[in-house]
C-alpha cells in the first residue's frame, strides 16, 4: 500500500527485508564509514575504489553502482521488480541481442563530506551515494558473507 510516495509495509515484510539486505541498520564504527582515499577510475572505466579509515578496501564497478542507485525512484523501481541493489534489469530475450554501451559516469561530484553523486551517461543524476551506503554495499567476500 502506498500514499503520495510513502510505502507502508507489514512488519513481517520489513523484518524479511532487513534480514535479506546488505544495507541493514546495524551500527558501524565511525572509521568504517569514513574514507581515507577515494579513487574514481572514470578514465579507465573500471569503477570506484575506497580505502576506509579502518583499513578496509572496497571496490565497485560502474554498472553495479548505477544499478544500486539510492534515489527514491530507483529504489521504488527495484522493490517493485523484486531486485536487490546492484542487480540489473532483466534483458528481453531476442533472436539478435542488441549491444548497449555500459553506463559510465560523465561527471562525479562530492556532496559535502558524506557522499558522492554521479551524472550517468544514461542521463540519470539524482542518486546520492553516502559513504555509509557504499560501505554497507561493499562487494568484497568478507562483507557479502557478513563476517565484517
Amino acid at each position: 500500500m502506498s500514499h503520495e510516495g510513502i510505502r507502508f509495509v507489514h512488519q513481517d515484510e520489513l523484518r524479511r527485508l532487513d534480514e535479506e539486505s546488505a544495507y541493514s541498520n546495524r551500527e558501524l564504527p565511525r572509521e568504517a564509514t569514513q574514507p581515507a582515499r577515494v579513487c574514481v577510475n572514470k578514465t579507465t572505466g573500471t569503477g570506484v575504489e575506497i580505502f576506509w579509515k579502518d583499513g578496509h578496501h572496497s571496490s565497485w564497478d560502474f554498472t553495479w553502482l548505477r544499478n544500486a542507485c539510492p534515489c527514491a525512484t530507483c529504489i521504488q523501481e527495484r522493490e517493485a521488480a523484486g531486485r536487490k541493489p546492484g542487480e540489473g534489469k532483466p534483458r528481453p530475450v531476442s533472436l539478435l541481442p542488441m549491444y548497449t554501451a555500459p553506463v559510465r559516469p560523465e561527471e562525479v561530484e562530492a556532496v559535502g563530506n558524506y557522499a558522492v553523486r554521479f551524472h550517468w551517461s544514461d542521463g540519470h543524476k539524482t542518486g546520492i551515494y553516502s559513504w555509509d551506503y557504499l560501505r554497507r554495499g561493499c562487494q568484497c567476500e568478507q562483507c557479502r558473507t557478513g563476517s565484517l
